[in-house]
């Protein structure tokens, strides 16, 4: 073989790994990286890939000097840059072998008919989980890779495991959790979430920043004026559900609050949308106030709007809904409208919940009646004073065991221990402005009937429309079930029907 035969081939097969690589990369490796080390630290070596890699350079430093034994000594000085440079690509190669994994990689658990997206993201110093579907993000999890590339993930906090093998672009395995074990594909990169509704600037309207103050506390809100605003145009504030929220009331990449005061302010009506105290304050436990306390800061707010508008009205969803009735009943509204608002007590507001979602999951009438008394007991004994350790669990079938303990984990809170106790319904016939009230067929949440009933029966004394919307969940997005799992992944964040009813009936009253 020629000098120039070895030097060609040997150029044309690495000339990427010499021009890019061992140039850019490399410069603190190159002086001094011989095969010898690499020898050396053989041992070390995990996969049986990298060990492939390093017998082969030691193969090709035996191969390679025979074939250059009596080339000249500009072609040896060649032959060892060359050796170099094979050494660092073909060690690049381990490593990025060794961290294919890499990234973030998703895919859909199918549990009882409903997706559950789940988020690995892999990293060289370990793994984390996130649950988009549950809000849950940056789970601190274990992850380790055996000797015939199986990948194991634990994920303590939870008690679930994942294992698979990368086969081609994805990792198939399996997802257990107690005595659940669900087949999982994952797939590279995190999901594509779109949410089309969300406002995307330039706007025909103006945003102004603003603030006011509540009890000790500082809220930053949004308010969000038509084109021609004068006092004479139609305020709402927007009051959030329950949870501690930012102003766009998001949740799982979807802003409500923005999708509503762009309908609005497009249709001729101010906004102001607002955090909630606390926000951004870590060190604040949220748990402690109370129902009473998010209708202070609400009270608040409507003071600052009264300051630069004639009419002033509330739109709250959830709890901000019963804020809103709470709030008209002190005639302290112009008007109010309440979306998915709990107008029955707290206590038939968080059993019918329960029983909605088990409904919602599958679980047999029989079995959800045998759960739902234990409940009923228990949230009355909460309500009488007790703690949750006093409550006992001997009536709760052993398989619902687990959901039970679950339910009662914010029993000991102030917030729940008031909520309990709220009862809007006696509230209502003191409320004489004019009311709009919606509730979605498909809420597992605040259940439209009963609400619905409640409030045609108790607003008694002023004007209102009461409707229910086919087809739509709390967040009034259309739906297949309804269950909060479903939320993330929806792309509506509300239907365009729901808006229009909105912002018609204001213009109208």
């Amino acid at each position: 073989m020629s000098e120039h035969n070895v030097w060609h081939d040997l150029s044309s097969t690495f000339r990427l790994f010499s021009q890019n690589f061992y140039k850019q990369k490399c410069r603190g490796l190159r002086d001094n990286l011989y095969l010898c080390r690499i020898s050396s630290g053989g041992k070390s070596l995990r996969s049986k890939q990298q060990r492939t890699i390093y017998v082969t350079i030691l193969a090709l430093r035996r191969l390679l000097p025979p074939l250059l034994k009596n080339a000249t000594k500009r072609t040896r000085m060649k032959h060892n840059r060359i050796t170099k440079t094979i050494a660092v690509a073909l060690l690049s190669l381990a490593c990025s072998t060794a961290c294919a994994q890499q990234g973030a990689w998703s895919g859909d658990l199918n549990v009882m008919g409903t997706k559950l997206p789940l988020v690995f993201n892999f990293s060289a110093d370990g793994c984390t989980l996130d649950s988009p579907a549950q809000g849950a993000k940056d789970i601190p999890a274990q992850k380790s890779v055996a000797e015939d590339g199986t990948i194991k993930v634990t994920v303590a906090m939870i008690g679930a495991t994942f294992e698979g093998k990368m086969e081609g672009d994805c990792i198939n395995g399996t997802f257990a959790q107690g005595a659940l074990q669900l087949p999982l594909t994952l797939k590279r990169g995190a999901q594509e979430v779109r949410r089309p509704q969300t406002p995307v600037a330039p706007f025909p309207y103006k945003q102004e920043e603003v603030s006011f103050e509540n009890a000790g506390f500082r809220f930053g809100g949004t308010l969000c004026t038509p084109a021609n605003c004068t006092s004479d145009t139609p305020v709402v504030l927007l009051v959030t559900g329950s949870g501690q929220q930012n102003r766009d009331e998001e949740l799982f990449g979807h802003r409500p609050f923005a999708v509503i005061a762009d309908a609005l302010a497009r249709n001729g009506i101010a906004s102001l949308r607002y955090d909630d105290r606390g926000w951004g304050d870590k060190s604040i436990d949220f748990s402690r106030f109370t129902t009473d306390d998010f209708k202070q800061d609400a009270a608040a707010a409507l003071q600052l709007l009264r300051q630069r508008f004639r009419r002033v009205g509330i739109v709250g969803h959830s709890e901000g809904g019963t804020i809103a009735l709470m709030l008209a009943a002190e005639g302290k509204a112009d008007f109010i409208v309440s979306l998915a608002g709990m107008a029955a007590s707290g206590r038939e507001t968080l059993l019918q919940q329960n029983r909605l979602a088990l409904q919602a999951a599958g679980v047999t009438p029989n079995m959800i009646e045998n759960y739902c008394k234990p409940i009923a007991k228990a949230l009355d004994a909460l309500a009488a004073g007790k703690t949750i350790e006093e409550i006992s669990d001997a009536d709760v079938p052993n398989e619902m065991k687990p959901v039970f303990k679950k339910t009662l984990q914010q029993g000991n809170s102030p917030y729940m221990r008031h909520f309990l106790t709220l009862c809007p319904s006696a509230l209502l016939p003191k409320i004489k402005c004019p009311v709009l009230a919606l509730n979605g067929t498909k809420d597992t949440q605040v259940d439209c009937a009963q609400n619905l009933t409640t409030l045609e029966k108790g607003l008694s004394n002023c004007r209102h429309d009461i409707k229910k919307v086919e087809g739509v969940n709390h967040l009034f997005q259309h739906c297949k079930t309804g269950i909060v799992m479903e939320y993330q992944q929806i792309e509506e964040t509300m239907a365009p029907e729901v808006l229009g009813i909105i912002t018609e009936w204001i213009k109208k009253i």
